[in-house]
Formats: C-alpha cells, structure tokens, sequence
C-alpha cells in the first residue's frame, strides 16, 4: 500500500519527504524504491521532522491505532490504512484525538470517489430511489483460494481478530453508508475459515463472513465478503433498491450505474448529459475512457507526505 499512496501522493503534487520501514535498510531500500529525498531510521525521525506535514500510516493492522495517535500528537495530519484499528475502542479515541487537534486525519476508502459511485449517492440524496427498501452488497476475491495461499493479514497476530471482514468487508460497508446517508444500526454475521491451517499454522482469521443488516432508515440487506470465492479478482457490488428505483453498481466496471424500474432497465454511463455534478468533477478522464482505481486514490491531495512500508510509519 505504501507503493500505491506515494504514487497517488506524487500524482496530487505532494513531496515525498521520507520514509521509514522496520529497519534502516528496508527504510533505505523503500526511499530507493518509492522515490523518497531520504531514508529515516525510525518513527520518531518521522514525528519529529519540521519538513513533514502528512503521515500516511501503511503497516500491518495491529499497529494503525498507535502510529496515528502517535502522528496526531505530533501535530500531524494522518492518512491511515483500513482498518484504523482492530479494536472499536482504540478507533473511538483516535476519532476523539483527531477531532479534538483540527488536523486531518482520514481512512482512505477510495471507491467513495468513483465517479458513479458520486453519481448514485446523488440520487439517493435527491429521493429519485424514494424510500430505500433493501441494500444489497458483496466483496468477492479469489487470492486465498487455496490452503498454499499465505499472507501477513492471516495471522491475528498482525492482521488482528477479523480479516476477510475487516480487510475488504470494511470498504463494502463504507461504500453502502456513504450512498445511502444512513448508518448500519444493527446486525447479524455468521463467519467461516475455509483452511483451518495454511503454510503449516492454523489459522484464526474468518475467509468468509455473512451479514443481515438494517440501516437506521429502516432499509435491510444482506452483505456477502469472501476471500475464497474462485474466478472473483476484485469484485465489490452493490443494489440500493427503494420504492420507485433500484441503482446497481459494480467495481468491476466502474464507468456506469443500472437503473432498474418496474418494467424497465436503463445504463447510464459516465460522461452522460444526466450525471451530477459531484460525479463530474471527479472525472479525470473524459467519458468513454476507463476510470479507474488510481483516480480514486488521487483524490487525496495533501502538501508534503510521509509514505512507508513494513512495520513503522
């Protein structure tokens, strides 16, 4: 992730500081690498250093809350991985801590600026869906198939108590809250390890999670997260549906929207005369051309950065 922040960073006209890694040569290898001025030998380098304005905190899960407390108290503003952190206490403080500094402090769950993703957020805001009825949503990968597969996030011990949930279910739930406006007031999960043990240690960390919910408008759904769902590469979509319309997307195929009626379906693609004005200002690129992730990304428009890798920030 640290590779994909400074490239958005750059892209945006940030400088690229410096970076710190675990030790000093991976942090010496990681400003070779990422383009950074300079290596630093430790977050404490980083916290300290006039010529920083922005942290970008892209570690292992376990150690986000305390980086971004830490770069907070430091007076700087903080670009932090999903999950902010693996408990919801320690969120709620850092949430607290930055609040209470007036420094920016953010989770970048870039599909929110997706074009269309704008696009529908609009007409819901407007009641062109009138009252929302159901939510639908699934986030389904393929990368952990296999019992072979292995990956830090694996591991509670690094990747905390939630993984397929917390890694990738973490954005489908943002993406349905900032479209419908609503918040997920209750719900009910059921999870699965599909391998019980991968690379000879057993594993603690949910492959699969189920979710029934209901928003605090009155809306239920059902969210599906999987990181063992076969032929799936990167596969979030979602369905607001209410009682005049139903909107679908899909990340897959970013540039449109289905609109459902009853007794009609319509696409409306980006680039339309029809699109909101939000959606048309996030469209980099004109319509007809592919949009992508790293325009979402870019959005992020800090002064100066830090960027990192491995184990500090």
């Amino acid at each position: 992730m640290a590779t994909v922040h400074s490239r958005a960073a750059r892209a945006a006209g940030a400088e690229l500081v410096a970076v710190a890694s675990s030790t000093p040569a991976r942090s010496r290898r990681a400003a070779e690498d990422l383009g950074f001025a300079r290596a630093s030998d430790s977050v404490d380098d980083l916290l300290t250093d006039p010529e920083i304005d922005v942290i970008h905190v892209c570690t292992p899960n376990v150690t986000h809350a305390d980086l971004a407390a830490r770069a907070l108290r430091a007076g700087k503003h903080v670009v932090c991985e999903k999950p902010l952190a693996t408990e919801s206490a320690d969120a709620a403080a850092i949430a607290a801590l930055a609040a209470a500094s007036g420094l920016i402090a953010a989770v970048p769950f870039v599909y929110r600026y997706h074009p269309m993703i704008q696009d529908l957020r609009a007409r819901v805001a407007v009641g062109e869906l009138g009252r929302l009825i159901t939510v639908q949503g699934v986030y389904l990968q393929d990368w952990l198939l296999d019992p072979s597969d292995e990956n830090w996030r694996v591991g509670n011990a690094d990747g905390g108590r939630s993984r397929a949930f917390a890694d990738i279910g973490s954005h489908l739930v943002d993406l349905l809250e900032f479209v419908t406006g609503e918040r997920v007031e209750t719900l009910c999960a059921t999870t699965s390890i599909v391998h019980p043990v991968r690379g000879g240690a057993a594993v603690a960390t949910e492959d699969v999670a189920a979710v029934t919910v209901k928003f605090s408008g009155g809306a239920v759904g059902t969210l599906l997260v999987s990181q063992t769902a076969a032929g799936h590469d990167n596969d979030l979509r979602i369905e607001i549906a209410g009682t005049s319309s139903s909107i679908g997307f899909a990340q897959e195929q970013p540039d449109s929207l289905r609109i459902g009626r009853r007794g009609a379906v319509t696409t409306v693609s980006r680039g339309a005369s029809a699109m909101s004005r939000a959606a048309g200002e996030l469209s980099i690129v004109p319509g007809g051309s592919s949009h992508g992730l790293p325009g979402c990304v870019q959005r992020l428009r800090p002064r100066r950065v830090c960027g990192n890798r491995g184990r500090c920030s």
